[in-house]
């Protein structure tokens, strides 16, 4: 039993050092390319030189107050983002009238680039905290509607007609069948609008801020601090990197737990 446990985790950590083989090539062939000056270190530094410099940032508080901000951000305007789309997009789901006569303007205004409207945010709200929410709001809730439209569009209709014949209250009905055959879709959507609310948000602090990992990656690059500008740029990429993942794994675990009730376990 010890020998198959071992080896069990022998298995996972194979798996998960694949996972990250190609970062890991990735990183090496920028510090080795650096360090030969294939590439200009100037203008890209050894990832060792950048990762020390992240360290310094660290150490000295500058990397907490930036992340701390655009964390809030993110988060702030990315949860107004669910809080609308979802419920929305199940109402539109539900009612076919309802989404022929909505989904012109759907569609016009998801089509508009988020950087695009920047400038009309700006005007509109200033260059406050208050822009950068919206903007993240407003490029995290078209990919929240759309995918719980076509989550609720897709469900069986076996199932709805099923849970009607059994007299199904309304209220029921919503809990067992429409938002568990929405969900798929849903994840789906909230993993995707996660991962851009963080990038939206890095084009805003870049254009109309004064901290955050946007406003810092702009600053280092203007005062030609370049390895403080790329480890930046890691954190940021680490940031997202770690949303995503996460997510894939909530994911997994809700759907889990969905396939044990369905079996009756």
């Amino acid at each position: 039993m010890a020998a198959l446990n071992l080896q069990k985790w022998a298995d996972r950590i194979a798996f998960y050092l694949y996972r990250l083989l190609a970062i890991f090539i990735f990183l090496l062939t920028w510090e080795i390319a650096a360090r030969l000056k294939l590439i200009n270190p100037v203008f890209l530094p050894p990832f060792s030189k950048v990762m020390a410099t992240l360290y310094k940032l660290a150490i000295t508080g500058e990397l907490a107050k930036h992340f701390t901000i655009s964390a809030r951000r993110s988060l702030t305007g990315f949860s107004l983002g669910m809080l609308a789309g979802i419920p929305v997009g199940m109402i539109i789901g539900w009612f076919p009238k309802f989404e022929y006569f909505i989904d012109p303007l759907i569609q016009v205004f998801r089509n508009l680039s988020v950087l695009a409207l920047l400038p009309v945010f700006m005007l509109l709200f200033g260059i406050g905290e208050f822009s950068k929410i919206a903007l993240i709001f407003w490029g995290a809730l078209w990919t929240l509607l759309l995918n719980t439209i076509a989550g609720v569009k897709n469900i069986d209709g076996q199932l709805i007609k099923a849970a009607r014949a059994m007299a199904t209250p309304a209220p029921m009905l919503f809990a067992k069948v429409i938002m568990p055959g929405a969900l798929p879709s849903i994840v789906t959507g909230i993993r995707i609008s996660a991962t851009s609310s963080v990038l939206v948000l890095i084009a805003a602090e870049m254009l109309g801020a004064s901290k955050g990992l946007g406003f810092a990656i702009h600053y280092y690059e203007g005062q030609v601090r370049i390895p403080e500008m790329y480890a930046m740029i890691v954190v940021m990429a680490m940031l997202g990197l770690f949303i995503s993942y996460s997510l894939i794994m909530f994911e997994k675990h809700v759907f889990q737990w969905r396939e044990k009730i369905g079996a009756g376990e």
